[in-house]
């Protein structure tokens, strides 16, 4: 089914240059050749039927067709080898360690403002910094427990980050339930192939949510606190909840009394002590952020103050989600750890520098050009694909707020082959985020979701506008 793929142009994760299978993928190449075209057709409308019926699905929002959505799924996974995945596991939890100092340092001390290394303009500025948490510390002086920092691969193969999710990352249920479709799939291939397991991830997420449990609690209660069943992730929440074996609640669950959480049960209040939380800081405590907030708990927050309860992730942590912050984390890196930066940024103008600017307004039909705290592919100009008029639109916006816009160069992305309709493999743009949990040690689930832009050309991977995922096999050797 493979033979008429061709790689064309782009870095090509399954063939090199000369356009032979790459040796981590000859493996699964040999055992994927035999399958044929009709058993794996059926394959996937298994998988399909199977998603469907365990409600594995996510919104697209403003689709005409209806929010409610199977999550599409490719059954030829990304494949990287065990010495490449190694590199990029030491090169996360670098990240990941420099950014917990950051926000340890930027609540505290300010030493990075104050040995010049960051303006304090960027940080005063950031939207998700939190002034009412300066000095406050936080249990065991972690900030972000759960990060997903989104990798890509220019056209050298080079990997990047392209940004950091480090409040409320998604997507890790899908990690698990493509692992489990496909080994109902292809039962006997990842034994052959040796392929490291992930079904360890809500295990080693439940062992970091109690050790940061408040001091003298040896047993402690654990909830998972959803927005509710609107939410586009909560088939997540909800799947992550039983797999740990903790309680899903909604704010209306809490209450909180002399600052300590309860949650209401048909036996009474029962002291909740860690809350691993799925709502936004804004959302979170109606007496201290919005109040028109429905989603939150009144009190949470002095209860959390009072080191009654913990929270994961901690409040505050928005500020590294910032896109103009993610400008500054090699010189965090370099700042905190006196280390070159493992996985190199993707390089970022910021609209707030005159000469940046003045770059960026004269090149925004070549340049990506992103609102500082929007996600999910919303906010973003894709210059060289977008009309006059929506560039113009960007000009005068960038204009208005320099201080909300970076602007990247296109980067092609990797492709992958990737099944399409006509039962052909056609090659699509591609990323990887990982997950990282940070604990008593910091973990990364071998591998992480790679997500494919599943329509022809396109560069944009988030489900939310139309893309798909693929199972990512790391292998326990090179081959």
């Amino acid at each position: 089914m493979l033979r008429e793929y061709h790689r064309d142009k782009f870095f090509d994760e399954m063939l090199d240059e000369s356009g032979k299978i790459r040796p981590h993928y000859r493996r699964f190449c040999s055992l994927f050749e035999s399958l044929g075209t009709d058993e794996f057709a059926d394959k996937r409308h298994s998988i399909d039927l199977a998603f469907l019926r365990q409600g594995i699905t996510f919104n697209v929002y403003g689709d005409s067709q209806g929010t409610e959505r199977i999550f599409p799924f490719d059954l030829v996974p990304r494949v990287i080898p065990a010495k490449e995945w190694e590199f990029l596991e030491r090169g996360l939890v670098q990240r990941i360690t420099a950014l917990n100092l950051f926000l340890r340092d930027v609540y505290h001390e300010q030493k990075i403002v104050k040995d010049g290394v960051i303006p304090a303009f960027y940080i005063l500025s950031a939207k998700h910094f939190r002034r009412e948490f300066v000095n406050f510390k936080v249990p065991k002086d972690i900030y972000i427990h759960i990060c997903g920092s989104d990798l890509i691969r220019g056209d050298d193969g080079t990997y990047m980050v392209l940004e950091d999710n480090a409040r409320c990352p998604s997507g890790v249920s899908y990690v698990l339930e493509n692992r489990r479709a496909m080994k109902r799939s292809f039962p006997d291939m990842f034994e052959r192939i040796g392929v490291r397991p992930v079904d360890h991830y809500p295990q080693e997420l439940l062992k970091m949510l109690q050790y940061i449990a408040p001091p003298g609690v040896p047993n402690p209660t654990i909830v998972l606190l959803t927005p509710g069943a609107y939410n586009s992730a909560y088939f997540e929440h909800t799947y992550l909840a039983r797999q740990m074996g903790i309680e899903i609640v909604e704010g209306r669950d809490l209450v909180v009394a002399d600052a300590r959480v309860f949650m209401r049960t048909t036996k009474g209040l029962q002291p909740v002590h860690v809350i691993y939380r799925r709502i936004e800081d804004d959302f979170l405590d109606p007496t201290v952020f919005r109040r028109d907030s429905m989603l939150g708990v009144p009190g949470l927050v002095h209860a959390y103050r009072a080191g009654h309860v913990s929270l994961a992730n901690s409040i505050g942590t928005g500020i590294a989600d910032d896109k103009v912050m993610y400008y500054f984390v090699p010189r965090m890196i370099k700042y905190y750890l006196d280390q070159e930066p493992l996985i190199p940024n993707v390089p970022t103008y910021l609209a707030s520098e005159e000469s940046d600017k003045k770059h960026i307004l004269e090149n925004l039909p070549n340049l990506v050009v992103k609102a500082a705290n929007e996600s999910g592919g919303y906010g973003m100009l894709m210059g060289p694909q977008a009309a006059t008029q929506e560039i113009e639109i960007f000009r005068q916006r960038i204009q208005a707020d320099p201080r909300n816009y970076i602007a990247q160069p296109m980067i092609s992305l990797s492709r992958h082959p990737t099944h399409v309709e006509g039962a052909c493999f056609e090659g699509r743009h591609i990323d990887l985020r990982p997950y990282i949990i940070c604990g008593e040690k910091t973990t990364v689930a071998p591998g992480g979701l790679t997500r494919v832009a599943l329509r022809p050309g396109s560069l944009v991977v988030n489900s939310s506008q139309g893309g798909g995922s693929k199972d990512t096999w790391v292998l326990y050797g090179d081959e």
